[in-house]
């Protein structure tokens, strides 16, 4: 599913003339506000429902340089859930769809008032429903990916 789509920035262009690597997670942070408003948690599904979503841990693998004004489209797809938590995979894509960057992310539901976690109102967990759900046989392939040295 497109969640976002956006251009590289002329201020997110470092010194080696393509897109510093902080840059990629500010756009994969963009998607997540994308994700949420999706799920109905703007601005007012946040305080309607005095509940958030926080990220508890992120892995962001580099594929290609992306550049000046390209334009970037982050695709979603949900790997796993629970009551409060979602397991979500990015792709970031250039205009002829070569994966540029993936993000794959954890996160975790938050009530507000206490800033403890807590399960997804169930209108939230009904959008959450209708997202996109890898299956067995089509997982990305860069999903599960674990940083480490080959032996």
């Amino acid at each position: 599913m497109r969640i976002l789509e956006t251009r590289v920035a002329p201020e997110w262009v470092d010194y080696n003339g393509h897109m510093n690597d902080a840059e990629y997670a500010r756009v994969f942070s963009l998607a997540l506000e994308a994700l949420m408003d999706a799920i109905g948690l703007d601005k007012k599904g946040r305080d309607q429902h005095a509940y958030t979503i926080y990220t508890l841990e992120t892995h962001l693998c580099y594929r290609r340089e992306a550049y000046e004004n390209q334009s970037l489209g982050i695709n979603i797809i949900l790997l796993d859930r629970d009551t409060k938590r979602l397991h979500v995979f990015m792709e970031m894509l250039d205009e002829h769809n070569q994966c540029l960057a993936t993000s794959e992310q954890m996160l975790m539901g938050i009530a507000t008032v206490s800033g403890r976690p807590a399960a997804f109102p169930t209108a939230i967990t009904e959008h959450i429903a209708r997202l996109p759900h890898a299956q067995a046989e089509n997982w990305p392939a860069l999903a599960g990916r674990k940083v480490g040295l080959s032996r």
